[in-house]
C-alpha cells in the first residue's frame, strides 16, 4: 500500500468520524474509533493466522454468504476447537471467537440486528479477559456503550453503533485488506484527534517529527554515535508513554537499521490513554509477552518492577524517551527526599516537575544506554534546586547534548521546548549545543520540522560537528564559568555578526563627496553665468 493510499484511509476515517460523532465530543468519540480499528486489526490478522494453520481445512464460502468461513469451522469441528485455539495461542498469542470478529459485528450492523449491542459487550470483555495469556483488563473501559450520548434507549444506541460500524466497514473495505496499514491508520487517526484536542493533546500525543529525533539519538551507539545505529536494545522505557507512539517509533526506527528490541516497557497516570497505548502496541504486531505497560503515577515510582531497592537487582534499559508533562505542579513529601531517585541531587520544586521526571527516568539508564527527554527551556537556567540539580548532572558529565528546537511545534503548548540527552558514563568531556529554533517550516498553527530539519540535527549529534550559528562543543570550564547555566544562546547564538564599521575610511568617503558636490556647484554656476543667470 503507498503512503498516498495510506493518506487517503486516514482521511475517509477522519471524515467518517467527524460526521457521526453527533453530539458527542471528539475525545470520548476517538475512543469508540479507535477500539472499532484495533478489533478490525486483530480480526483480520487472526483470520490470516487461522487460515494459514488451517490450509485446506479452512472453509471455502459460496458468494453471498454472510458467515464468517471460521464461524463455519467451528460449527463442522467442535471437538478440534480447544487444541486449535491452543495453537493460535501458542503461535499469534490471543484467541477471537467467530461471533466477535469483525466481519461477524459489521454483519450484524449492516442487517441492524438488535443483537449487535450485548455481541459487542460480550466481545470486548471476551479480548479484555480472555483472548491473550496476559489479561488486559479495562483495555475498553473508557468505551461506553450504555452511554445516553449513543441514545437513551437500547434500541436507539444499537441503531447508533450500527450506522458508525457500518460507515467505518465501508470506509476500510475500499482500500487493502494488508492488516499493516491500520498501525499507520490508528496513528494517524490519534494525530488528529490531538489536532482537535487543543491543551489536552499533550497528555497523549507527541509530534511525529519530534518523536523522530528522539528515537533516532537513542538508537545511535551511546559512547560514539558515528559508529552507527545499535544492533540490539534489550529494553526501551518511556516514563510518561501517553498513547505509546514514542516507543513504537524507537522500534520502527531500529528495526528499519536492521537491529531490535527484546522488550518495551511503558508507563502512563492517564487511564484513558493507557488504554490506548495497549491497544497501540498488538495493532502494531508487538506481541503480548514484548511489552509491558503499566498504568500508574511515576512520580510516585509505583511500578513494582522499578522499586527495586537493591541496586544488584534494579531493572535496566538501554534507551529511554520521554515526553514529560512541562513545568507540572506536584506534591513531593518529605520522605520523597530520601528516596533513591533523588537522594544525590534533591527534590524538583513544586512549581514544576521537570527534573523529578529526568531524574526518575536517568536513575534506570544502564552504562551503556542513552536517554533523551523533551523539556521546556526553564530547566536550562532557572535556579534553586533546579540550579543544583543541573549542576551535579554537568559535573557529573551526565548531560551529552542541549538541542534547542522551534517554537509552536506541539499541540498543547506554542512555546519552544529542548531535548536533553543525557548518559551514564559517556566519551566525551564537552557538552554539545544544537541550536536549531530557525530550522523549520512555519505553518498555520503550528509550525514543522522537515524531514531535512530532522536530519540535520541528528547528523549534527552522530557526528558531533560543529557549524557556526547552530552547533557547537563547549567545554565544561565556559560552562563552568557561566555558572552552570546551559541557555543556548549563550553558547550558540543565531544572531548575525554586526558589521564593523571603519569610521575613517567613512570619513574620508563623506570629504571625497563633499568635493565632487562642490565641483559640481562651480560647474552648475559656470553655466547660469553664461546664460545671464545669478549664481546658487
Amino acid at each position: 500500500m503507498t503512503a498516498n493510499d495510506q493518506t487517503q484511509l486516514g482521511n475517509t476515517l477522519w471524515k467518517i468520524a467527524d460526521e457521526l460523532r453527533g453530539a458527542m465530543n471528539a475525545d470520548d468519540f476517538r475512543d469508540y474509533m479507535l477500539s472499532f480499528l484495533f478489533l478490525r486489526y486483530l480480526s483480520d490478522n487472526y483470520e490470516s493466522a487461522a487460515k494459514k494453520e488451517l490450509g485446506k481445512d479452512y472453509p471455502d464460502l459460496k458468494e453471498g454468504d454472510q458467515r464468517t468461513p471460521l464461524s463455519v469451522w467451528y460449527l463442522k469441528n467442535v471437538i478440534d476447537v480447544p487444541e486449535f485455539e491452543k495453537q493460535m495461542r501458542r503461535k499469534i498469542h490471543y484467541v477471537i471467537e467467530p461471533s466477535h470478529l469483525w466481519k461477524s459485528i459489521a454483519e450484524l450492523a449492516k442487517t441492524q440486528s438488535k443483537e449487535l449491542l450485548i455481541t459487542l459487550q460480550q466481545g470486548f470483555k471476551y479480548i479484555e479477559n480472555q483472548s491473550f495469556e496476559s489479561t488486559f483488563q479495562g483495555l475498553f473501559s473508557e468505551i461506553n456503550l450504555d452511554s445516553e450520548k449513543l441514545g437513551k434507549s437500547y434500541e436507539e444506541r444499537n441503531k447508533k453503533l450500527c450506522t458508525i460500524i457500518q460507515k467505518i466497514a465501508e470506509g476500510i473495505s475500499k482500500f487493502s485488506t494488508d492488516i499493516d496499514i491500520l498501525g499507520d491508520a490508528y496513528e494517524y487517526l490519534i494525530g488528529q484527534f490531538a489536532a482537535g484536542s487543543g491543551k489536552k493533546a499533550g497528555e497523549f500525543y507527541t509530534p511525529q517529527r519530534i518523536s523522530d529525533i528522539l528515537s533516532e539519538i537513542v538508537i545511535l551507539d551511546s559512547q560514539d554515535p558515528s559508529k552507527g545505529e545499535k544492533k540490539k536494545i534489550e529494553r526501551v522505557l518511556d516514563i510518561t508513554c501517553g498513547s505509546g507512539s514514542l516507543l513504537l517509533n524507537v522500534r520502527t526506527k531500529l528495526k528499519e537499521a536492521g537491529g531490535s528490541i527484546g522488550k518495551i516497557f511503558g508507563q502512563e497516570n492517564n487511564i484513558t490513554t493507557y488504554n490506548l497505548a495497549r491497544m497501540n502496541m498488538l495493532l502494531h504486531g508487538v506481541k503480548d509477552s514484548e511489552f509491558e505497560i503499566h498504568h500508574g503515577d511515576t512520580l510516585l515510582n509505583d511500578w513494582s518492577i522499578l522499586n527495586e531497592m537493591n541496586p544488584s537487582k534494579k531493572l535496566e534499559f538501554d534507551a529511554i524517551v520521554c515526553n514529560p508533562p512541562f513545568s507540572y505542579r506536584w506534591e513531593p513529601s518529605e520522605a520523597m527526599g530520601e528516596d533513591f531517585r533523588f537522594k544525590s541531587y534533591g527534590l524538583a520544586p513544586k512549581s514544576a516537575a521537570d527534573f523529578a521526571f529526568l531524574l526518575h527516568g536517568f536513575h534506570f539508564l544502564s552504562k551503556e544506554g542513552t536517554m533523551a527527554i523533551i523539556l521546556p527551556h526553564g530547566v536550562l537556567f532557572r535556579g534553586g534546586s533546579e540550579e543544583r540539580i543541573r549542576t551535579k548532572l554537568l559535573k557529573d558529565g551526565n548531560i551529552d547534548t542541549v538541542i534547542g528546537l522551534p517554537a509552536n511545534l506541539f499541540f498543547s503548548t506554542g512555546i519552544p521546548v529542548c531535548i536533553l540527552v543525557l548518559k551514564k558514563c559517556k566519551k566525551f568531556d564537552d557538552v554539545l549545543f544544537i541550536n536549531a529554533v530557525d530550522h523549520f517550516e512555519k505553518g498555520k498553527r503550528q509550525n514543522n520540522l522537515l524531514p531535512e530539519n530532522i536530519e540535520k540535527i541528528v547528523c549534527t549529534y552522530r557526528e558531533r560537528k560543529e557549524e557556526i550559528r547552530y552547533s557547537r562543543r563547549v567545554s565544561m570550564d565556559e560552562i563552568g564559568k557561566n555558572e552552570f547555566n546551559l541557555n543556548i544562546s549563550r553558547y550558540v547564538s543565531t544572531s548575525l555578526d554586526e558589521e564593523i564599521i571603519d569610521l575613517y575610511e567613512v570619513n574620508e568617503k563623506l570629504v571625497g563627496i563633499e568635493k565632487e558636490i562642490a565641483k559640481a556647484r562651480e560647474t552648475h554656476n559656470q553655466f547660469l553665468k553664461e546664460l545671464g543667470l545669478p549664481p546658487i
